[in-house]
């Protein structure tokens, strides 16, 4: 008996009462924190990996343990934590100092603990690359009168993006998967959305599949994208065999 059978395909409809347009939307809602938290991370990386080369000892320290609990603590437990009890102590600090709490939009709150998550990871990926730039190129620079933001800009940036792509190449993928675990606190990603139309309908097999297409979709996307920029930033380094 022919597949389709058993399935019905009316249900992805983009209008009612296909839910097409619902997964869709909770699709864009999963890319939008995915790239914001992606990126509150790279900068969070980018300050952690020069504050643990190139900052003082309570600096360095410091960022060790911010790196070494967000490593420990898996990362669905951060986001409980992050999600109730952060929202919680920021309008705790404004009431004490006078101000009424806020309410805090999912899309907002969702970014920040990505972006925390994304950022400890970042960091150690970041460092890692920076210090596999030769250091005679360094000192070359330094030899030649170049101010330190002249040779990060001209030396330390292009040299260590070869070393750093593709970590973080793989950071934004699991960014992109991460952003399923906001379910548990009732984000409307796609993976929330996904459930309450399988639950609603009894497809779980259609709406599963579904979503896990849109997931392979994005990587694949990326995936191109990822390959664009690596090699543009390998131009003028040796093939690797």
């Amino acid at each position: 008996m022919a597949a389709d059978t058993f399935i019905n395909w009316s249900l992805l409809s983009l209008s009612a009462p296909g839910w097409g347009g619902v997964l869709l939307q909770g699709f864009l809602h999963s890319i939008q924190i995915a790239i914001g938290g992606y990126a509150l991370g790279l900068l969070l990386g980018i300050g952690g990996a020069f504050g643990k080369l190139y900052g003082g000892p309570v600096l360095r320290d410091l960022l060790e343990c911010y790196t070494t609990i967000v490593r420990a603590v898996p990362e669905l437990v951060l986001i409980l934590l992050l999600y109730y009890a952060g929202t919680d102590l920021l309008n705790q600090l404004l009431g004490a100092v006078g101000f009424g709490s806020i309410d805090i939009s999912g899309l907002v709150a969702g970014i920040f603990v990505i972006g925390v998550v994304q950022g400890a990871y970042s960091t150690e990926v970041l460092r890692g690359a920076i210090k596999a730039v030769p250091a005679g190129q360094i000192e070359a620079a330094r030899a030649y009168g170049m101010s330190p933001v002249k040779v990060l800009r001209r030396i330390t940036l292009p040299a260590m993006l070869p070393y750093a792509i593709p970590g973080l190449a793989n950071l934004w993928l699991i960014a992109t998967k991460d952003t399923a675990l906001l379910a548990v606190v009732g984000f409307s990603e796609l993976t929330l959305v996904t459930r309450q139309a399988a639950g609603a309908t009894k497809a779980y097999f259609l709406f599963f599949c579904a979503a896990g297409a849109l997931y392979l979709a994005l990587t694949l996307v990326s995936n191109v994208f990822i390959g664009m920029i690596e090699r543009h930033a390998r131009r003028g380094f040796a093939e690797q065999r």
